[in-house]
This record gives C-alpha cells, sequence and structure tokens, in this order.
C-alpha cells in the first residue's frame, strides 16, 4: 500500500474539530498518530496516540488501517 492509501486529501480540523471527533468516536474507529519527534511526544501527547515521526511514517503504514479515518498532528 501506498502512503495515499492511508490519507485522503480533506479538510483541516480544528483543535476543537479534533476534540469533538474523538469525544464522539470509539478509539477503534479511528488511527490517531502523532508524527512529531520522540522527545515532543515525551512531554505531551494525545490520550491513545500512537508515535510515528513524519520522517519515518512511510515505513510504518502497515501500522494504520487505511479503513479507519486518520487524524494526524
Amino acid at each position: 500500500m501506498a502512503l495515499a492509501d492511508y490519507f485522503k486529501k480533506t479538510d483541516t480540523m480544528t483543535a476543537d474539530e479534533v476534540r469533538a471527533f474523538l469525544e464522539n468516536h470509539r478509539p477503534d474507529n479511528y488511527n490517531l498518530v502523532d508524527v512529531r519527534q520522540p522527545k515532543e511526544y515525551e512531554q505531551s501527547h494525545l490520550p491513545g496516540a500512537q508515535l510515528i515521526p513524519l520522517a519515518d511514517l512511510a515505513d510504518h503504514l502497515g501500522e494504520l488501517d487505511p479503513k479507519k479515518p486518520t487524524i494526524a498532528y
């Protein structure tokens, strides 16, 4: 699978829109990916977020379910 199979073009979500989405969906119904560096992730991250630094994302696509919406930050 290619990167495009996991991410579909979508409008940017505001922090409030992401918060509402997370509150209204079960965690097993979406992929939540923190693409920052490990030290940034350690300092703070959203509960349930999976750390996949942006530079490593292509190598970890198999860890994401392409059938679920993906929120990356």
